[in-house]
C-alpha cells in the first residue's frame, strides 16, 4: 500500500506513525467524498436523460446540499493532505543520514 511506503520512508518515530495513521484517514475521506460527489453527478446526468424535465424535476436535482457539503469536506481533505506531506517531506529530510564532507 502507498501510505506504507510513506511510513517506511519515514523515522520510527511517534509522530511519524502517528502522520501516517492522520493522512491515510484524510485520504479516505477524501476519496469518500469525491464518490459523493461524482455520484452526484451521475444522478444529474441520469436525470437529464431519463426524467420528464420540468422546472420542479431541474431544481430538485440541482438542489443537494450533501453535495455541498461534500465538496467543503473534499476542500478540507485536500488543505490537510497538502499539509501532512509537507510534514512527511520534513520528516524524511531527518531521516537521511547527512551528506559526508569530503
Amino acid at each position: 500500500m502507498a501510505v506504507e511506503r510513506l511510513a517506511r520512508s519515514l523515522p520510527a518515530r511517534t509522530d511519524a506513525a502517528v502522520l501516517v495513521d492522520l493522512l491515510e484517514d484524510d485520504l479516505r475521506e477524501g476519496l469518500d467524498a469525491l464518490g459523493d460527489v461524482e455520484a452526484h453527478f451521475t444522478d444529474l446526468l441520469d436525470t437529464l436523460r431519463t426524467e420528464a424535465l420540468t422546472p420542479a424535476t431541474l431544481v430538485d436535482s440541482g438542489d443537494d446540499l450533501r453535495v455541498l457539503q461534500q465538496l467543503d469536506s473534499l476542500h478540507d481533505s485536500v488543505v490537510r493532505l497538502r499539509k501532512r506531506l509537507s510534514q512527511a517531506a520534513m520528516l524524511s529530510r531527518l531521516a537521511q543520514p547527512p551528506p559526508r564532507s569530503r
